[in-house]
């Protein structure tokens, strides 16, 4: 099959991490596939290494593909993308995120009728901590671009329940399919766990609760470093592993300093998602306090590595954390919560690692990168 994927910013995340692993799948499989991305710098770091060393992989960079809205720049990489889907003429289009996914799919249609178009939606464009107006217009666009889209792939269950409880689109056009990682790096990283704690300076006798995730708004970091602060006055011998970076690194350092704890807070900074295995390795709980999410893929990562996870009850985080099994859903923003259900699994740590062993059954079972692109793939044969 001739495949082009298409996202907006081939940034280092989820959505991101998951087109890449379906590109590379299908490429083993023996398929023709393109990816389309817009400018991908900033804070977040870049992907496009990943995809460029491996050069059976076609990689198409449109500069007027941004976030942000843009009118001039959007009509201009809509007229772009148009006469590229009808030169290339390819059997399926499979578009990522809000911005693509809406150029891409109407782009992609109108180029070519015969060709399928599927989109996935890793998390809703809307939201509850933006503007009604905002969501509004999110929304219409959305119910006007699902009439250029023959299947969407949601990465959870409700996603799915999200968008259909919005009116976007019929039922009989929705499938869920995980999305998929090599979980095996953190099965071994396990090994290595003492010899990275020494080299961040955590002590044998210290626990460390970690989050993974971009240093941003909605990530809910804030809310972290606040219970943070309250543990620590019961529970000394303790760490906190910010793993990501992003704009909001030097509030949080500031809040960390002013508390007088910032020797307690460990920032990484960037990160390549190679190194991940071994930061969880280090962790004992990790926490998520992300307020929008669609499946967290940071969650399932906790739990490969085997480690109980406490997080805000958002969007399709329920899918994977179940309470009192493989951890703690609380309620958002809720820091008292937070901080009693943290210092819980501190002081209990065999409950701690059953839940942890639990949560890793469970990503063993949906998670794998291999049923991922096998299910994707079943799904354009089926269309074709």
């Amino acid at each position: 099959m001739k495949i082009c994927h298409i996202i907006t910013r081939l940034i280092v995340g989820g959505a991101q991490e998951n087109t890449i692993f379906t590109v590379k799948g299908l490429v083993e499989k023996g398929h023709n596939v393109t990816l389309v991305i817009g400018p991908s710098t900033g804070p977040e770091g870049s992907l496009i290494p990943e995809i460029e060393r491996d050069k059976r992989i076609n990689l198409v960079v449109i500069t007027e593909l941004v976030r942000e809205i843009n009118p001039f720049l959007d009509i201009i990489c809509f007229v772009k993308l148009f006469f590229f889907f009808r030169k290339n003429r390819y059997d399926i289009v499979h578009t990522h995120s809000a911005k693509a996914g809406i150029l891409g799919r109407v782009a992609a249609k109108l180029a070519r009728r015969k060709a399928v178009v599927i989109h996935t939606i890793h998390g809703p464009s809307f939201h509850p901590y933006q503007p009604s107006l905002q969501n509004f217009l999110y929304i219409t666009v959305e119910k006007i671009a699902s009439y250029f889209t023959d299947k969407f792939i949601c990465v959870g269950e409700l996603m799915k329940q999200c968008f259909l409880n919005a009116g976007i689109g019929k039922e009989e056009k929705y499938t869920v399919i995980y999305s998929g990682f090599d979980i095996k790096p953190y099965l071994e990283a396990e090994k290595e766990r003492e010899k990275r704690r020494k080299n961040l300076g955590i002590k044998e006798n210290e626990k460390v609760i970690g989050m993974i995730g971009r240093l941003f708004y909605l990530k809910g970091q804030e809310y972290l470093i606040q219970a943070f602060g309250e543990i620590i006055k019961e529970y000394p011998d303790i760490k906190l592993l910010l793993v990501g970076d992003g704009v909001l690194k030097k509030a949080l350092e500031d809040y960390a300093r002013e508390k007088g704890m910032l020797s307690k807070v460990i920032f990484t900074g960037l990160v390549p998602p190679k190194d991940i295995p071994g930061y969880v390795s280090v962790m004992d709980i990790l926490a998520h306090t992300s307020l929008r999410e669609g499946i967290p893929k940071a969650v399932a990562q906790g739990f490969a590595g085997g480690k109980p996870v406490v997080a805000f009850d958002v969007d399709g985080t329920k899918e994977l954390v179940i309470n009192n099994k493989t951890g703690y859903l609380i309620t958002p923003k809720d820091i008292r919560d937070l901080k009693e259900k943290l210092l819980f699994l501190l002081k209990n740590p065999d409950i701690s690692y059953k839940m942890g062993e639990a949560g890793r059954e469970i990503v063993k079972e949906l998670f794998p990168v291999e049923k991922m692109v096998d299910r994707i793939e079943k799904v354009y044969i089926k269309l074709l």
